[in-house]
């Protein structure tokens, strides 16, 4: 990406632009993180600015391996991150598990 406004979901890895978040939330994962009831900060807590590599995700997503990989195949088409710097901070996870919600970090640390 050539400009640094885009960030990465830490929950799903969808990239896009920090005001579209902030506007719009995230299309796999409002409904859980809810960032269009939240002020800026959940935006900032819940995303990254920071992830490498890219997938783009497009309407058949069922059959590919790689959206399968990355736990993504069942998500809405856009571009992806592999890999994103930073965890969801433990409020997060902690109201995520409270809604039967399975956070597996996307920093590499999480072991399957």
């Amino acid at each position: 990406m050539s400009s640094r406004t885009e960030r990465a979901c830490m929950l799903c890895g969808l990239i896009q632009p920090y005001k579209k978040f902030v506007d719009a939330g995230c299309p796999n994962c409002e409904s859980v993180l809810h960032f269009q009831d939240n002020d800026d900060n959940q935006v900032q807590d819940c995303t990254s600015p920071s992830f490498e590599g890219l997938v783009a995700l497009g309407n058949d997503n069922k059959k590919s391996w790689v959206a399968r990989w990355l736990r993504i195949d069942s998500f809405v088409p856009g571009i992806y991150a592999v890999k994103i710097n930073g965890k969801l901070p433990p409020h997060v996870i902690s109201d995520l598990t409270e809604q039967n919600v399975a956070y597996r970090p996307r920093d590499g640390s999480a072991e399957d």
